[in-house]
Order: C-alpha cells, then structure tokens, then sequence
C-alpha cells in the first residue's frame, strides 16, 4: 500500500529527546520516523556548558545548523586541524565527509537547529576515536 504525501505537525508535547551517537542530546522533529520524511531530517540539539561532542563525520550527506542560543565551537578536519566558532544567529554548513568535533566552552547552553540531508532520525554516523584525544 503506497501512502500519499501529506503535511505533518510534530508538536512540540510530542516531540522526543534521545542523545546521538555522537554523544549529543537532540529533541527530534521532523524525520522518516515522525513525518515520512524522504530528504531531510530535522531536529534541535542542546549542548551544555563544558560539554563535547565524540569526534564523527557524516559520509553520505551535508549538514545545516543555526544557532539559537550560546557559543559552540568545533574543531574539524582531516586531523581537526581546523577551528570555527558560531553564536546566536550564526548558521554552519558541514559537508558530507568532513570529520567534525562540536563542544561548547561556555556556561551557557547551546541550542541550535540541526538540518541533515538524511531523512533517518538516526542518521549515519562514522565515530573517529583516534581523533577524540586530539584536543582533550
């Protein structure tokens, strides 16, 4: 039985918070899983103060954020030899492939909105362990 597209509403009462296997705590929005998302997924991540994220990269799709609230800050690269900081407002782009360390050095939370071109709520995700002591 094939299904017709339609719009979805995920409220917010409904909506689920599970931590990544990267090692961040996303509440889920909009997936294959929630909405019958085909391209996309979308959600909104919380980091908080002194927290990191397990160095990953994403093989097979880009990813958006737009930042809420908060400083992140992400070291990211071959060998994470490159740095970037974002704050309110800011968005980041990180293309497919890109190995990529989030943290947040601030005492404030972070919260941004995630946006993935993988539709699975738990998107593919590659962990670096020999890249997570690069910057303990």
């Amino acid at each position: 039985m094939t299904m017709t597209p339609t719009c979805t509403v995920i409220s917010s009462g409904a909506a689920r918070t599970a931590g990544g296997a990267q090692g961040l705590t996303y509440v889920e929005g909009i997936s294959a899983q929630t909405a019958g998302a085909r391209g996309l997924c979308m959600h909104m991540v919380r980091i908080p103060p002194g927290a990191r994220a397990r160095a990953h990269l994403h093989a097979n799709h880009e990813t958006a954020i737009h930042v809420l609230q908060g400083r992140a800050e992400m070291w990211f690269g071959e060998q994470l030899e490159h740095h970037c900081v974002t704050g309110p407002g800011d968005w980041l782009y990180i293309p497919a492939g890109v190995p990529h360390l989030p943290f947040n050095p601030g005492d404030t939370e972070v919260i941004g909105i995630v946006a993935r071109t993988d539709a699975n709520q738990h998107e593919s995700v590659t962990l670096l362990p020999e890249l997570d002591g690069i910057h303990a």
